[in-house]
């Protein structure tokens, strides 16, 4: 399924809309598109794509994953639900009610059920920001659905517990015709005992019951990339849950939320912090220790700064995570005022203040 394909407008409903309504719209658009019974050029390729869009939506595992990620999993060929080829010359007996519950509700096809790869799973994780800005390894513990060891996933207890299904003879399928006033109609469905795999086990399981996977909780180490920003998606392949018999994982994937720093305020790649400066430097000149995400660093106050000042110290920010450049740091000044002076801090300042009093008279 191309990812730029919207299943929702392909069937004209919106994404709150309930499975009656997503039922309904498609009973409409198969009726008005069936190539029996609308000979226009495009619509074998219209009412596929119906069909392709309410089998997504109309299965509430994949509507979720569509809705999450943009994809529905493994793929449709066609309209691999229902094989509209036994009953396409007998189009005015179709039930679409009949077809809509069969393939949306665990119908059938006219071959063996595909066997559905592992489930994607989704895990949110919260970093620091010196996570981001230097990178960091974390381990996380996953609960999923993983290959049964003790039958290596086949279900069976044993190997020759496994037999082709005497009731659709392996195929998968059991049809089902019935005489209509316009002829005979045909239909196909997931043969029931063998849940369309074509074949039985006779002993299943003691560990997996048949199911071939078991309920664990994994525990996996990631690698969080330097310059990881609030929504950097990961993505792990293999990592999500084992799929049926003899398909592959799903994958993982990590989403990535940064933690507010107590001192550091983060914007895009360069990070910002408020230092407090003694009047005396401020006035005089002089060095002082800011904190950096590295460490403390020196940074040279000229003589004569003013409060809210801003300098910058370049290449102390956060590095690009899609490129070499590395953000800077800028550090804005608030000069701190003395609360309590000595009489002769007091005296010297009120000299310092009639001194600047007549300098500032030779402007007027």
């Amino acid at each position: 399924m191309p990812k730029d394909k919207d299943y929702y407008k392909i069937l004209g409903v919106n994404k709150s809309a309930t499975k009656d309504e997503i039922k309904a719209a498609y009973k409409k658009l198969a009726k008005q598109y069936h190539p029996d019974l609308n000979k226009s050029p495009d619509s074998a390729e219209k009412f596929k794509e119906i069909n392709e869009a309410a089998a997504v939506l109309g299965d509430d595992q994949k509507r979720t994953q569509y809705n999450q990620y943009g994809t529905a999993g493994q793929q449709f060929e066609g309209f691999s639900g229902f094989d509209f080829s036994d009953f396409m010359s007998e189009a005015h007996g179709f039930d679409f009610d009949s077809i809509f519950e069969n393939f949306f509700g665990g119908g059938g096809s006219s071959r063996s059920r595909r066997r559905q790869r592992g489930s994607d799973l989704r895990y949110d994780i919260r970093i620091e920001l010196e996570d981001a800005a230097f990178g960091a390894t974390k381990t996380i513990n996953i609960p999923r659905l993983e290959e049964c060891e003790r039958c290596h996933g086949s279900g069976a207890e044993k190997p020759q517990d496994i037999e082709t299904c005497n009731e659709c003879n392996g195929k998968g399928i059991s049809t089902k015709t019935q005489r209509t006033p316009f002829g005979l109609f045909s239909t196909t469905s997931t043969c029931r005992k063998c849940r369309g795999q074509g074949k039985y086990i006779k002993n299943e399981c003691r560990e997996c019951n048949g199911k071939g996977v078991v309920q664990k909780t994994r525990s996996i180490e990631i690698k969080i990339p330097a310059g990881a920003t609030d929504g950097t998606n990961l993505r792990i392949q293999g990592e999500g849950e084992a799929g049926e018999q003899g398909t592959s994982s799903g994958d993982l994937y990590i989403v990535i939320q940064v933690n507010h720093h107590k001192i550091f305020e983060r914007h895009g790649n360069d990070i910002y912090i408020k230092a407090h400066v003694p009047f005396a430097i401020a006035a005089l000149g002089g060095d002082v220790d800011v904190p950096t995400l590295k460490g403390k660093a020196n940074l040279k106050i000229p003589a004569g700064t003013q409060s809210n000042t801003i300098f910058r110290m370049r290449g102390q920010g956060i590095p690009s995570l899609h490129g070499h450049h590395v953000g800077d740091e800028n550090v804005e000044v608030i000069i701190s005022v003395p609360e309590k002076l000595t009489k002769k801090q007091k005296k010297l300042l009120e000299e310092f203040d009639k001194e600047s009093e007549k300098k500032k008279g030779l402007f007027w």
